[in-house]
This record gives structure tokens, C-alpha cells and sequence, in this order.
């Protein structure tokens, strides 16, 4: 029981400490509050800043005095300005007297505020604007005076050889990048496609500026030479990075190839030539073209960089050398010359190449017969389908004689060609000119159709002239009405001489 309770006091302690600590810290850094001025102050060397101070809330607390301190990065502290409200202003012997004062006159504790002129760079440092209080002690506020001094930039390229293996293939400096007498430090950074590694360094300088340099540096190839890489500085004065493009310098000797060469050189073949192409840092000075053999043939023609043979024969059977030379040293090809009795046959088109010409047009045909379909559908659906609309001609009353019905049925007619819109019909005109029937004309509004013309509209009626022991036709007037033919045959037997079954169309109605 005892030794819970003293376990109890003690946490108890702890607790109580613990908030005493937060107490005095908060309140310190409500003191600290009070005091307002300027976190940070930038200025260009030559110019004059201004350093504003005041005490925010003095409320109880008396004060007393204020005092301006400066302190450098390094080195002691030391006061610059002073204000008593009873004895004024003083200032201390420091690097800025002279150039320092309050900038108000006189000047109040309320509002000590001073001005610097003709800044320089080593005033760069912390300003301390601190308050002698009672019954508080002193309290203060700091400012940071920033020295701006715009760097110069620039940037370099460096020609270096390209490395070999026997030289152990070391990197070497390829280009520089320097921002001087900057302040604060630059930044430098490296853009570029090639594989290398940059390194910087700082260099303090006169008036407490910084010269910033870097290099990068690689392994130079020739496949390197002409490449870009970039160097960007960037700087607080600068509203964006500055940017120096640059190419990579790397000298090379001459790298040669021959090309034209395309094994099929056949007796009596004219105007073949061989083309020598080299790549070199700094440019070639010389290209000159021999043989193996040490005699060039006398077909052979060479204008600089191209070697022409006018006519194949036996002398081009050999090995043609191209060597190129610059500065750093000499580059060569060689290619050796086959020169065949007869000309190689020539590749024709591959089965793969035929068939798939073969689809391509079967497709093509497909296409084009699909197109035509469906315009003749398009047409036929925009003409229409069904009889044609044309008229025969209105019936001639003029009566013709017949002999018989069977006669007339048998009678021959000559098909007469009738076009109608894009369809071609044929109908059959009967001879000794019989009049056809229209069935479609009391249809029309042209013609005025009564009972009367309707009887007599197919056939001859029998009427004009009577011939003797004629049979009596199916529809004369004097065996039916116009309508009779509709009745039942038990009401209206047939006509005498006409036979059950007979056909009683009429020639007119061939149409």
C-alpha cells in the first residue's frame, strides 16, 4: 500500500513538471511574439534597406531601451544602433557606422525601425531588434539581411580525343558550366543523352559572392561527337534557369566503308562504281583508291570518293582499297571484286507476294460486284415493279367481218415492240386491221363509255350485214343482254351451234 502511494506522488511529480515546462515555453513565445518585425530582407549590393521593428502590446510592461545588434555569420556579435528615450540615440563604432540610423526623428520605442545605406555584401547576416523590459527582461525579434548579387554564366565545350582501349579508356572533362560572383550560390545542373557523371565546386569571392563550377565528364567515343548537352544555371535572381546548349567535341580519325558493291558484276557489264563514305573528326584531308594487286585496271575511273568501271572485264576481278586520312590518322575499306561470266537471274516476285495479289484482286472484284447489286436494287426499287402503265389504243368501231369465231381465234399476229418508261413490252396487233380492245380505257377520263359501246367493244356485232346460215356469234345482241354472261347457265342456255366448253374470248383480248 505504502509503495503504491509513493508510485502515485511521484507520477504526480512528473506530470506537474512536465506542465510547468510547457507553460514557460508558451509563455516565452508569447513575449517572443511581441517584438514584430521582418523574417527576411533581400537587397542588391548599393542599395539601402530598411529594417522595421515594434513592440506589439506593451500593456504592464514597462520599456525601457532598444537596441540594434548585428551578427554575422560568423564572428561576434555587435551593436550598430542604440535608443534610450532619456539619453537618445547612439551609435556604436561596428562596420555599418555611418551607414546606419532610425528612420524616424526622433526616434520612439514604439518604433525603432532603422535604414542601412549603400549596403555591401558582407552586411549580409542576422539583425536583432531586442527590447530591454521590466519586469520582463529583454525580448527581441531577428531579421535575416539576404545580399542578392546576379551571377555571370556561362558554359564551354571541350574537344577531347576519343578514348581507345589501349589508352584504358578514362572519362575526361567534355564541357564546363560556371556561374561567378553570385550570391547566394547558383545551382547548376546537366541535360544531355550521353552516359557521364557532372562535378561541382564553390569558390568564395570578393565581397562575400560565390563562383560556382562544374564539368562533366565521360568516356568520348566517336559514336559521342556532335551530340547535345545542356547547362542549366539557376539562381534566385534569375526569373527562370539559363540554359547553354552546347555539342560534344570529339575528335576521331577517319571510320571508312565502301559500298555499291552488289555481287552480280558479270562480263561486259557497264557503269558499275563503288562509293567510299567516311566519317572522321576533323574532316579528311586526303581519300585515295588502289588495289591489292598495286595496278588499277584501265576501265577504271576515280573522281574523289566514287570509283566507276565502265565495262566489266577480267582486270576488274580483284580487291579495290579505299584509305582515308585526317589529322589524327588513316582509316580504310577494302572489297573484293567476283566478276561472273553471265548475269545472275533475277529474283522474280515471291509465291507470297502473288498470292496475296491474287486475294487483293478477288476482294476488289467482290467489292465492285457488291456495288453494282445494290444500285440495280436501288433502281429497280425507285422504278417499281407491276404491270405496265401505258394504253392501248381506243377501239375502232368500224365492224370487220369474219368469217367465225374459230377463224378469228386462229388468226396470225406479228408481236409489235412498245416502250414504256425503261421496260420493253410486246403486244400483238391482229391483221386486217381488228381493232383490239381496251379493256382499261372506260377507266380513263378521255373516253365517255356507255352501255351501248361496252356491247359492242370486242367483237363485230353481226348487225351491218347478216350473212346467211351464219352461226350465231356468242355475244350477239339478239341471243343475250350485255350482261348475260354473268347469269346462271340454267337461266340462259347457250346459243344454238355453240358447244359447252367453247372458248368465247375474243381476238381483242390477246393482248
Amino acid at each position: 500500500m505504502a509503495r503504491e502511494d509513493a508510485r502515485n506522488r511521484h507520477d504526480f511529480t512528473k506530470i506537474i513538471g512536465l506542465f510547468s515546462v510547457v507553460t514557460l515555453l508558451t509563455f516565452q513565445g508569447a513575449l517572443s511574439q511581441q517584438v514584430k518585425v521582418e523574417p527576411e530582407v533581400m537587397s542588391y549590393p548599393s542599395q539601402a534597406v530598411n529594417l522595421r521593428c515594434a513592440f506589439a502590446d506593451a500593456g504592464g510592461i514597462q520599456l525601457t531601451q532598444v537596441s540594434w545588434i548585428y551578427e554575422p555569420k560568423e564572428g561576434e556579435r555587435l551593436n550598430i544602433a542604440v535608443y534610450h528615450p532619456k539619453f537618445g540615440a547612439s551609435f556604436p563604432t561596428s562596420p555599418l557606422k555611418g551607414r546606419v540610423r532610425f528612420t524616424t526623428e526622433p526616434p520612439s520605442l514604439s518604433n525603432p525601425s532603422i535604414q542601412i545605406s549603400d549596403v555591401k555584401m558582407t552586411d549580409e547576416g542576422k539583425y536583432i531588434c531586442e527590447y530591454a523590459t521590466y519586469p520582463s527582461g529583454n525580448e527581441q525579434g531577428v531579421t535575416s539581411l539576404v545580399m542578392l548579387a546576379k551571377p555571370r554564366n556561362s558554359a564551354s565545350g571541350v574537344t577531347v580525343i576519343a578514348s581507345t582501349v589501349a589508352a584504358g579508356a578514362k572519362p575526361v572533362v567534355v564541357a564546363r558550366c560556371e556561374s561567378a560572383d553570385g550570391r547566394p550560390a547558383a545551382q547548376i545542373a546537366w541535360v544531355t543523352a550521353v552516359n557521364g557523371n557532372a562535378t561541382s565546386a564553390s569558390t568564395a569571392g570578393a565581397d562575400n559572392t560565390v563562383t560556382v563550377s562544374s564539368q562533366y565528364m565521360l568516356v568520348p567515343t566517336a559514336a559521342d561527337n556532335g551530340k547535345d548537352i545542356s547547362c542549366l544555371v539557376s539562381h534566385r535572381t534569375q526569373a527562370k534557369p539559363e540554359s547553354f546548349l552546347m555539342k560534344l567535341a570529339i575528335e576521331y580519325p577517319p571510320q571508312v566503308t565502301i559500298v555499291g558493291y552488289d555481287n552480280n558484276w558479270y562480263m561486259g557489264r557497264t557503269n558499275v562504281a563503288l562509293t567510299c563514305r567516311a566519317t572522321a573528326n576533323p574532316i579528311p584531308t586526303t581519300i585515295t583508291w588502289k588495289t591489292m594487286s598495286g595496278q588499277m585496271p584501265d576501265t577504271v575511273q576515280v573522281k574523289e570518293n566514287v570509283l566507276t568501271v565502265l565495262k566489266v572485264d577480267e582486270q576488274a576481278n580483284t580487291t579495290f582499297v579505299c584509305e582515308v586520312k585526317n589529322r589524327l590518322g588513316t582509316g580504310k575499306d577494302q572489297v573484293t571484286v567476283m566478276v561472273r561470266g553471265t548475269r545472275l537471274p533475277v529474283k522474280g516476285p515471291t509465291t507470297s507476294g502473288v498470292i496475296g495479289g491474287l486475294i487483293g484482286v478477288v476482294l476488289l472484284l467482290a467489292i465492285i460486284g457488291s456495288v453494282v447489286v445494290l444500285v440495280r436494287k436501288k433502281r429497280n426499287q425507285h422504278n417499281g415493279d407491276g404491270p405496265p402503265k401505258y394504253k392501248p389504243p381506243p377501239p375502232n368501231k368500224q365492224q370487220t367481218t369474219t368469217s367465225s369465231s374459230s377463224d378469228t381465234l386462229n388468226t396470225s399476229r406479228d408481236p409489235v415492240e412498245r416502250k414504256h418508261g425503261s421496260v420493253d413490252h410486246l403486244y400483238y396487233a391482229p391483221q386486217d386491221a381488228e381493232p383490239s380492245t381496251d379493256l382499261d380505257a372506260c377507266s380513263d377520263e378521255e373516253y365517255n363509255c356507255d352501255a351501248e359501246e361496252l356491247r359492242y367493244a370486242g367483237a363485230p356485232s353481226g348487225w351491218d350485214e347478216p350473212r346467211l346460215n351464219e352461226v350465231p356469234h356468242l355475244y350477239a345482241p339478239n341471243q343475250y343482254k350485255p350482261n348475260d354472261y354473268h347469269d346462271n347457265e340454267e337461266d340462259h342456255p347457250p346459243a344454238a351451234g355453240a358447244t359447252r366448253g367453247e372458248s368465247f374470248v375474243s381476238p381483242a383480248m390477246f393482248v
